[in-house]
């Protein structure tokens, strides 16, 4: 894509991603529960970053957690990702963006499975493009 996509102008992101991957990636937006394409795809390969094609979670690393959006115990390496603290909606979360475009990528929650770090991703599917392993 871009050598360094955080120099991209909102009119660049604009052409770049749909009207609904630019509210959730750059307005820090969210998908309504159980809609995203994703949330119950299981498929083995790699999940990347919709904006930048930077690689954020593998395959391995997903799970049914029940919430309606694609759930991680991990992400790919710790330096794909950046952790912020949120305080919109009179809530406190743990915002979670990809390092590499600074894009809104969801929230991660301590609820996750306590055998796998007990962490949960909860991530947009807008957020997230799939690069399917082959398998011949």
């Amino acid at each position: 894509m871009t050598d360094n996509p955080k120099n991209l102008t909102e009119a660049e992101w604009r052409e770049r991603l749909t009207p609904e991957q630019y509210h959730v990636l750059r307005e820090a937006g969210t998908e309504r529960a159980f809609t995203g394409q994703y949330d119950k795809h299981y498929e083995e390969g790699e999940y990347t970053c919709a904006g930048c094609g930077t690689v954020l979670f593998e395959s391995d690393a997903k799970y049914n957690s029940g919430c309606g959006w694609p759930a991680f115990t991990k992400p790919e390496s710790g330096d794909k990702i950046e952790e912020k603290r949120d305080a919109s909606f009179g809530m406190i979360r743990t915002e979670v963006l990809c390092a590499n475009c600074g894009g809104h990528l969801g929230h991660v929650f301590p609820d996750g499975p306590q055998e796998k770090g007990g962490l949960r991703y909860c991530i947009n599917s807008l957020s997230l493009d799939f690069d399917g392993k082959d398998t011949d």
